[in-house]
C-alpha cells in the first residue's frame, strides 16, 4: 500500500463525487437531488451532521467542480486548489478512531458543514500526493468520449480506465481496428 487507507479512499471519493456531474463521460448529473447525496454519502462512508436539503446539495455541486480542478491543473495549481479548501472548511487536523476504522486523520468537527468536511477531507488526500510526489496518480479516463476522474493506486501506474466497461469497450475497437487491418482476414 502507497497512502495510508483513509488516504486512499478520500481520494477514490473525491474522484467519485467529480465523476457524478454531467459533464463526466456520463451526460447524467447523477446527485440530482438530497436522497441521490445521501445515497452517495452512505457508500463513501461520510460520518458527522447532515442536512439533507438543497442548500447542502448545491454545497456539494460547487465543491464537485472545484475538485475537478485538481484533476485538470498544473502541481502548483493543485497546491492552490488544495490549500485555498483547506483554508475555507477551517481545517485542523486531529486523530480519531470510529465505526470499524483505526486511527486516521478528520480535519473537520462532525458539526461543520458537510461540504467543507468533504473538502478538506479530499483536500488533506491530494496534499498527501502532493508531498510524496504521486501527483500523477490523478488522471483521467482514456476511453474515446469518458474522461472521468481516476485515482491510480496501482504499484505500476498502469491504469488508464475509470472502470471495466471503458476498458473493454477499448480494447474491443482495437481489437477490431487490428483486425480490419489484416490483410486475408
Amino acid at each position: 500500500m502507497l497512502f495510508a487507507h483513509d488516504t486512499e479512499v478520500a481520494l477514490q471519493a473525491a474522484a467519485a463525487l467529480v465523476n457524478t456531474a454531467t459533464g463526466s463521460g456520463t451526460g447524467t448529473e447523477l446527485l440530482p437531488d438530497p436522497a441521490a447525496l445521501d445515497a452517495f454519502l452512505d457508500t463513501w462512508g461520510y460520518t458527522g451532521d447532515r442536512a439533507g436539503d438543497a442548500g447542502e446539495l448545491a454545497a456539494v455541486h460547487r465543491l464537485r467542480a472545484r475538485l475537478g480542478e485538481m484533476w485538470d491543473d498544473e502541481s502548483d495549481a493543485v497546491v492552490g486548489v488544495v490549500n485555498r479548501l483547506l483554508r475555507d472548511g477551517d481545517a485542523q487536523p486531529q486523530l480519531v478512531r470510529h465505526g470499524e476504522w483505526g486511527w486516521h486523520i478528520h480535519a473537520t468537527e462532525p458539526h461543520a458543514p458537510l461540504a467543507h468536511r468533504m473538502a478538506v477531507e479530499a483536500a488533506m488526500a491530494v496534499a498527501d500526493l502532493v508531498r510524496a510526489g504521486e501527483l500523477d496518480r490523478l488522471g483521467r479516463c482514456e476511453a474515446e468520449g469518458c474522461g472521468a476522474a481516476l485515482v491510480d493506486l496501482t504499484k505500476n501506474r498502469s491504469r488508464r480506465f475509470c472502470d471495466t466497461s471503458c476498458a473493454n469497450r477499448t480494447h474491443a475497437a482495437a481489437y477490431r481496428a487490428r483486425r480490419a487491418s489484416t490483410p486475408g482476414d
